[in-house]
């Protein structure tokens, strides 16, 4: 079954971000299980639900509509270094996380 425009128009954003639903329910702050289903069931989203996707991936309504939609990433270019740091950083329990934020903050005050 192929995707009505709105969705495809989002599966193409998302793939050029290589994001996946999850992280855009994340960012778009919309359970994960109503994206899922909107895909899954062809459905077209809401206003505000499409509103809310776009404020995740960090364009406006308007730039939804458009051809080419820009590109927006609210990060700047991140080192290889940078992205391994935040890759590792992402598979941790909370609780490493905090022992590795505490130790990067004791490097820091060295310098």
């Amino acid at each position: 079954m192929e995707l009505n425009k709105t969705l495809l128009k989002i599966r193409e954003l998302l793939d050029e971000r290589h994001w996946s639903l999850y992280r855009l329910a994340k960012n778009s702050e919309i359970p994960y299980s109503s994206l899922n289903s909107l895909f899954q069931n062809n459905n077209q989203p809401t206003l505000s639900t499409l509103e809310k996707m776009c404020n995740g991936l960090h364009i406006s309504m308007s730039e939804f509509f458009i051809e080419n939609t820009p590109y927006r990433d609210e990060s700047p270019v991140l080192t290889e270094d940078e992205q391994e740091l935040i890759h590792i950083f992402r598979t941790l329990e909370a609780k490493e996380k905090k022992k590795y934020m505490d130790v990067l903050r004791i490097f820091k005050n060295y310098n």
